[in-house]
């Protein structure tokens, strides 16, 4: 029987995200580790930098999800605004953390330890920090709520501490069918898959290659043995609709 997978959300916060000068680059990172210890993530709300939005929700996601995810805003400058909105979230207040001041004062150097730098160490009252490896500014956590920067190679790097303290389950693995048939030719057969097997993710995602039609059949799920169920009988109406296809199994 496959165990439900707790849910998780994630929320990129920034203008710049919004605007299109920037692209995002942490969902998918946050996706995959996720799903590397069974963790699904659920949903990905990407929002402005403005308090009334951040705080709503974080306080819609951490009510309905196990995990929330939030990325940016934790920087030196006025409009690092994430901090704050998440103690007001919750109804913390925000201070300077010894230990965060400790380490980025040992980082920086006593003399170059500005006020603005050391915005960095305020964190809310009772969070937990979260170890940075690549420029010491911590993220932290604050019950089942992680916040994390939106620096790329940062995020990555402080995600392995993040992950090690939460209880997973299963990895979530996949199956893909590559076939050379159009999406609506099989929609009919997968649906009959999908309702055979509630609890895993049955999708298609239609492509054109070389002038040719083709769709990738994907099988998603926590229960090894049931993707493995499911895509063998995906495999099994393609061929019996005589239709050319890869597998690609994990």
């Amino acid at each position: 029987m496959s165990v439900a997978a707790p849910g998780a959300a994630v929320v990129v916060i920034g203008n710049e995200i919004l605007s299109g000068r920037t692209r995002d680059a942490n969902v998918q990172t946050i996706g995959a580790a996720l799903a590397g210890i069974g963790i699904r993530l659920r949903e990905v709300r990407v929002i402005e930098d403005r308090p009334p939005a951040i705080i709503e929700t974080v306080n819609a996601l951490r009510a309905q999800y196990a995990y929330v995810f939030t990325t940016g805003g934790i920087g030196p400058t006025h409009d690092d605004i994430t901090t704050d909105c998440v103690g007001a979230a919750f109804g913390c207040e925000v201070r300077h953390d010894p230990a965060a001041v400790e380490l980025l004062t040992r980082y920086y150097g006593a003399t170059e330890a500005t006020e603005t730098r050391l915005r960095m160490a305020r964190v809310p009252r009772g969070a937990t920090l979260i170890d940075n490896p690549v420029s010491t500014a911590p993220g932290f956590r604050l019950e089942n709520v992680f916040v994390l920067p939106g620096v790329p190679r940062i995020l990555q790097a402080m995600l392995p501490g993040v992950l090690a303290s939460l209880p997973g389950g299963p990895p979530i693995v996949s199956h893909t069918l590559t076939a050379w048939v159009r999406e609506s030719d099989v929609a009919i057969e997968l649906a009959a898959v999908q309702a055979r097997y509630p609890a895993l993710d049955l999708g298609s995602y239609p492509f054109t290659r070389d002038g040719r039609f083709g769709t990738s059949l994907v099988v998603r799920g926590n229960a090894a043995a049931a993707v493995a169920a499911a895509a063998s009988e995906v495999a099994d109406f393609l061929r019996q609709r005589g239709v050319e296809f890869s597998a690609e199994a994990p």
